[in-house]
């Protein structure tokens, strides 16, 4: 890789001493000896290099085996680290697509992964080792999108009992599960366990016609819907029939004591506190458990106390258990999402 720097334009780039430092253009020069890999990492119509050019305010010009990007200094360096970071997982026989070009601009991807003793699998202490942060699924691999999310995904691997808390479309739920159907896969446990509490979030679903499970399903739809993203559909179906992968509503967790399971509480800020007592102490001898939520949208009744919010306070300082928070910055839905959140947490009342 070669840098340069050149005038901005329309100066004369000699004795102009009145010329502000911050016009000067930065040029960066990129080799790439593949150019088949090149061309994947362009993209269809050189739409990631459009995507970095937007992202960035930079201008990115293909020469042969070459790219060049030219901006700022400081935008180009940034530009160029990303590219190479995605060349490298071309090389590594591993595709970049939209959503890849997107965790790179929000994490900073040269701060090594924390490796520290911990319970994590052994497998995963080796992935924490080499910076990168995957979790592999029968159907797909995941990678986390931001640094938040990094974070919360190694604390699923090293904690037995862990919290994610923050908006809707940070990825809480869909991680946790994630993470549980990787170490059931690896047989770091025998179960998997996904509640919520089935609580309307304004409607009445209640008189819908069907049995118990008819009723109940619609609300642990969005569960179903992750470990679809992640096990075949057949292979599914055998480890619902035969339990070794449960979907429940809160209330069917009385009296039980799980062990040698992964266990996701979904929605949790719906549960009361005696409810999210009732669940913390289902923990038993080789279970992990994971309590996600959002305190901005408690359907619960304005009399009663988020089990969500209580259990926040009462443990935050037992060091064995992790709270991972997230933001609006950490959504990874439609970018009108993030944009809907901070509109609305403005205009919520202070205090």
């Amino acid at each position: 890789m070669t840098t340069s720097t050149l005038p901005p334009a329309g100066s004369t780039g000699s004795n102009d001493t009145g010329s502000d430092n911050k016009d000067i253009l930065s040029e960066v020069l990129l080799d790439f000896p593949d150019n088949r890999l090149l061309i994947e990492l362009c993209g269809e119509f050189d739409r990631n290099l459009a995507d970095i050019e937007q992202k960035l305010a930079v201008q990115i010009l293909r020469r042969g085996n070459h790219l060049a990007i030219i901006g700022d200094a400081f935008q180009t360096e940034g530009a160029a680290k990303i590219l190479q970071t995605l060349y490298a997982r071309l090389e590594e026989g591993r595709p970049v697509e939209a959503a890849d070009i997107d965790r790179e601009f929000r994490m900073d991807t040269s701060a090594a992964a924390s490796a520290a003793a911990s319970p994590a699998p052994a497998g995963q202490m080796e992935m924490f080792k080499s910076g990168r942060v995957e979790i592999r699924t029968r159907k797909k691999t995941v990678e986390p999108r931001t640094a938040a999310q990094k974070t919360y995904v190694e604390n699923l691997f090293k904690s037995e009992l862990g919290f994610g808390i923050g908006p809707a479309g940070t990825g809480k739920t869909y991680l946790a599960v994630a993470v549980g159907v990787n170490m059931f896969m690896e047989g770091h446990v025998d179960r998997i366990i996904l509640s919520r509490p089935a609580v309307e979030a304004g409607e009445k679903l209640g008189y819908l016609p069907g049995d118990m499970k008819d009723k109940v399903d619609p609300y642990m739809q969005p569960l179903y819907d992750a470990l679809n993203d992640f096990m075949p559909a057949k292979q599914l179906a055998k480890l619902l029939e035969e339990k070794r992968i449960e979907i429940a509503p809160l209330a069917f967790m009385r009296g039980r004591t799980l062990s040698n399971a992964f266990v996701v509480l979904d929605e949790a800020q719906n549960a009361t506190a005696m409810q999210m007592k009732m669940f913390l102490t289902r923990l038993g001898e080789g279970s992990r458990m994971v309590i996600t939520g959002d305190r901005s949208q408690v359907d619960l009744p304005a009399h009663i106390t988020s089990g969500l919010t209580e259990a926040e306070r009462l443990l935050k300082r037992i060091p064995d258990i992790s709270f991972n928070y997230f933001t609006a910055d950490d959504v990874v839905r439609h970018p009108l999402v993030a944009a809907i959140i901070k509109a609305y947490d403005a205009d919520a009342p202070l205090g």
